[in-house]
């Protein structure tokens, strides 16, 4: 048995390292290609997101030199503002004065309109004192021709009532003189007091336009605000809500979507009413409107109560939301406004409405 073992071939593991090691190259060759792929996809990510960052940058500098110009506006636009509001305070003082001036010249001219009547009224005595002097007289006159010789005593009266028509004839004159120069100035002050109304037409002309400059940028981020809705709208000078949007059917009380809607109102109303200057005495009207349908309820008689309580349900809301109340006038217009006159169900939702209105007090 040892002899026949001695005799055997010996064992020969080369092949089966050879089979390993074509086996471990294969695998790295595998992994060196997964490598290299993986390389390849992470290069051009990379690619990718250096183009990206590259875009980026470029849109930085865009938007920093966009911005930069902005402010510049900005600079520009608070100067512009600056001046305007200056030149404002000076035309208010200037408008203060002449309003001030037109009062006293107002005064003035009440006085002489008195003293005017009062000189008048004199001329008419003084010249129903001639007449009465001159029949006198002239009764007299002829009497004394009638008698063939006069007394003494005849005569001086005759003298004395001559007189006395020649100072009243004097002082007729001298009162119709008094009066003509009183009229000529009473119409001077008329000129004046025209042309003092005309100027300030004129300024409170300004302070509408002025107030409508902020109305429109008032409307304009309110509609952005509120976003595309049918039940929305602007009418003329007016931001119109339909009732439906805020309120349930024949109730006054806010609902969930009305106080969204009043939210973003109130929103929009504080940002532009910081911009307005404080010498402009504004206020937003809220008009409440129905329908020609009566209604008849213990807390809504009529119509016109239903219209009133929701215009005041929504002033209070805004008072929580940090509204001054001076700011807001609640009115109810009921049924009598109504934009669609027609019995259809359309024209009584477009007359059921909440308008919305800035304007001066």
């Amino acid at each position: 048995m040892i002899g026949e073992s001695s005799h055997r071939r010996p064992l020969n593991i080369w092949p089966g390292f050879v089979d390993a090691l074509a086996a471990l190259l294969m695998v790295m060759v595998f992994v060196l290609m997964l490598f290299t792929l993986g390389q390849f996809v992470l290069n051009d990510s990379l690619n990718s997101k250096n183009r990206a960052l590259s875009q980026l940058e470029i849109d930085i500098r865009s938007l920093s030199e966009m911005l930069s110009v902005a402010e510049d506006r900005s600079e520009s636009l608070s100067q512009y503002l600056d001046e305007t509001s200056r030149e404002r305070d000076q035309t208010q003082l200037k408008l203060n004065e002449s309003i001030a001036a037109l009062n006293t010249r107002i005064d003035e001219i009440e006085g002489l309109r008195s003293d005017v009547n009062a000189l008048m009224n004199l001329r008419d005595e003084l010249q129903d004192e001639v007449v009465a002097l001159a029949s006198s007289l002239e009764q007299s006159q002829q009497q004394t021709t009638i008698q063939s010789e006069l007394s003494t005593e005849a005569q001086a009266q005759v003298l004395l009532l001559n007189r006395q028509l020649s100072g009243l004839r004097d002082q007729l004159t001298k009162v119709s003189n008094a009066l003509d120069i009183t009229t000529t100035d009473v119409e001077t002050r008329d000129a004046e007091i025209a042309d003092l109304g005309k100027r300030l037409n004129l300024a409170l002309a300004d302070k509408v336009e002025e107030l409508t400059a902020y109305r429109s940028d008032f409307f304009g981020q309110l509609k952005q605000a509120l976003g595309d809705n049918p039940n929305l709208r602007v009418e003329g000078d007016r931001f119109v809500f339909q009732s439906e949007l805020l309120f349930e059917s024949a109730s006054a009380t806010l609902g969930s979507q009305g106080r969204d809607q009043v939210q973003k109102l109130v929103g929009v109303l504080l940002d532009v009413s910081d911009d307005i200057p404080a010498n402009i005495d504004w206020v937003l009207r809220i008009d409440g409107h129905t329908d020609e349908r009566p209604i008849s309820s213990p807390d809504f008689p009529s119509n016109w109560e239903l219209s009133t309580a929701r215009a005041l349900s929504i002033v209070k809301y805004m008072i929580q939301l940090g509204i001054e109340p001076k700011r807001l006038a609640p009115t109810g217009f009921g049924p009598y406004h109504p934009l669609i006159r027609a019995q259809t169900d359309a024209a009584f939702a477009a007359n059921r409405r909440i308008e919305i209105k800035l304007t001066s007090r």
